[in-house]
């Protein structure tokens, strides 16, 4: 069985929600290059310059640096639900994935005229100093105090839950499950 990452909240929960738990335990979808491709393809409108990750062009290294990113943010994210602050080391991590892919803008003159960003580095240093940006800018954003875990007792999942009645990841995918789960109990125990 195939496993659809689960997408649509901020990008920097969506890099977190790349390891799902299943039946067989927690799972890494973006564990190797051609994974790490296919979710980039789910979030190219997304991400800046996507075309520019295509399968099996990562290396081990460039793997490891969005690898990276993701686990600073995952614990940057968990620091902040638990009220705690953020570790100076996820900080640093970030900084440093940021400052390995600087952002420059220059002004294009030709066709529509604007200031285009650009970012130096490999495909995969660029995608993890995007990444590291993003997350960034929601850890010091407003939506920062809105992340929660899905209620769903087997789901790990992350959202932004700006509704406050909001209690799943996608009532879809774990909303519809509990519910059936609370009617077959009750409809068993009468």
């Amino acid at each position: 069985m195939e496993l659809i990452p689960f997408v649509g909240e901020p990008l920097a929960l969506d890099l977190i929600n790349t390891r799902p738990l299943t039946g067989e335990g927690p799972v890494d979808l973006i564990g190797d290059a051609d994974g790490l491709a296919a979710w980039v393809e789910q979030q190219a409108g997304r991400l800046q310059d996507a075309s520019l990750l295509v399968s099996g062009r990562l290396s081990v290294e460039e793997l490891a640096l969005v690898h990276a990113v993701r686990d600073h943010v995952a614990s940057a994210v968990r620091s902040l639900m638990e009220g705690r602050d953020v570790a100076a080391g996820d900080v640093a991590g970030l900084n440093a994935a940021m400052a390995a892919a600087p952002v420059t803008r220059r002004l294009d003159w030709r066709d529509a005229h604007a200031v285009k960003s650009e970012r130096t580095g490999t495909s995969g240093v660029q995608l993890a100093g995007f990444l590291a940006e993003d997350a960034a800018l929601l850890l010091a954003g407003p939506e920062a105090g809105l992340i929660r875990k899905c209620e769903a007792d087997d789901c790990v999942m992350l959202f932004v839950g700006n509704n406050a009645r909001r209690r799943w990841c996608s009532a879809a995918r774990c909303g519809n499950r509990v519910r059936v789960s609370r009617y077959y109990k009750r409809s068993k125990s009468s």
